[in-house]
């Protein structure tokens, strides 16, 4: 078999395994970059010994195990707390002042993965004296990673790591007093929890949640294709009041979306953007 039609195989094998995953689990995941997909199965046909993604695919619809093994494959759990601190410098310093302004706040973090996003913000808040008026909404794909991010217990090797990122992004008390340390792990103090909602959401196929004056999704654009991107970021739009503030990673850009007129840049080198008056459905029909 050349290689070019090993790849157009492997292409549909590919194409048949996430419409598979779709139907059967209701898991989407057919916008992501595939690129990304290929390398992450690749890892899990090595796991399950197989030799392609149609045995892979055949495992899946027989064993609900391995869908709950796959979805560690499928879904990205990497992250840190204050990850990048001067996005965090930025939102303390120059978004912060205009959160003040509000009696309420919705903010929503959208793919937080093990949760390190939401404690980051969730300190950061309480450091503002903006967590009594302020609901989190943690969001991710993954059923595991939630569960993780409401346990809020982490290694502690990782601490320092986390620690110096608190410095950096111009922490005004110690990490140390927002957890707890025994046993090799840190468990972060529970009421840093009390204001958050932890809910299953999929950027794909699900819907906005409404009225919020801050999303922070970062590092998540850059698993899926143009059109998924393009979804995600008219969800974010359309969550965002007028004058929201919308986080990105560093590697991320609104630049070549459709609705990049819907957001003007606020801090260009730390990718926050602020929602424009520009109309969501006005961009929706002309693009």
């Amino acid at each position: 078999m050349s290689e070019e039609i090993f790849a157009l195989h492997e292409e549909l094998e590919l194409d048949l395994l996430l419409e598979a995953l779709w139907r059967h689990y209701h898991y989407d995941f057919r916008g992501y970059s595939r690129g990304s997909l290929h390398r992450r199965l690749a890892r899990a046909q090595q796991r399950h010994g197989c030799e392609s993604l149609s045995q892979l695919q055949h495992l899946l619809l027989r064993d609900p195990a391995v869908f709950a093994d796959l979805m560690g494959f499928l879904t990205i759990q990497v992250s840190e707390m204050f990850r990048d601190p001067a996005y965090f410098r930025a939102l303390r310093e120059l978004v912060v002042p205009h959160l003040r302004t509000y009696p309420s706040l919705k903010i929503w973090i959208a793919g937080c993965a093990n949760g390190e996003e939401f404690y980051s913000l969730a300190i950061l808040f309480r450091e503002e004296g903006l967590e009594d008026r302020t609901i989190f909404y943690c969001t991710d794909i993954s059923p595991a990673a939630l569960k993780k991010a409401e346990a809020g217990i982490y290694d502690l090797d990782r601490i320092a790591q986390f620690t110096e990122n608190h410095r950096l992004a111009g922490g005004k008390q110690s990490l140390s007093d927002y957890y707890t340390a025994a046993y090799g792990a840190a468990v972060f103090d529970k009421t840093l929890r009390r204001r958050a909602v932890f809910a299953e959401h999929n950027l794909a196929s699900d819907q906005v949640f409404a009225e919020v004056q801050l999303v922070s999704s970062r590092n998540v654009l850059i698993y899926f294709n143009r059109e998924l991107q393009d979804r995600a970021l008219g969800l974010f739009g359309g969550a965002l009041v007028r004058g929201g503030f919308l986080g990105l990673g560093s590697k991320e850009t609104l630049r070549f979306s459709r609705y990049s007129a819907a957001f003007a840049d606020f801090h260009e080198a730390e990718k926050i953007y602020r929602r424009n008056v520009k109309d969501l459905e006005d961009l929706r029909h002309a693009a």
